[in-house]
């Protein structure tokens, strides 16, 4: 199934984010009416996002804990990583598949978590 308004990404700015808590009707209803986001779920715990042109699309996630995750748009997903780690980040989650992308989730190095995409 295609993403919603797929945007093209800029190399190393921001090209996707991810809104987690514990229950999504609240997170759809909030962030529909507050800004006019589309939401399309696409499963259990799973919606997608789509806002305003200029802005990234993302996804709302079912999660125990509430965090809001930025992406950036990475040429080489590999480099990143490691320039990420040689900086004083570490990797929370390895370069992944995901059928629509390939990511990875670093932390820098106050424990922020930053996604990292290839694109």
């Amino acid at each position: 199934m295609p993403h919603p308004q797929r945007k093209t990404h800029t190399p190393n700015g921001f090209g996707h984010f991810d809104i987690a808590g514990p229950e999504l009707a609240p997170l759809m209803a909030f962030y529909t009416t507050l800004f006019g986001w589309e939401v399309t779920p696409r499963g259990p715990g799973y919606a997608m996002v789509a806002t305003p042109e200029g802005g990234p699309n993302g996804a709302m996630v079912e999660t125990e804990a509430a965090s809001l995750v930025f992406g950036v748009v990475v040429p080489d997903l590999d480099k990143a990583l490691a320039l990420a780690t040689d900086a004083g980040g570490k990797v929370l989650l390895p370069k992944t598949d995901n059928g629509w992308v390939k990511k990875a989730q670093i932390a820098d190095p106050a424990g922020n978590a930053l996604t990292l995409i290839e694109g």
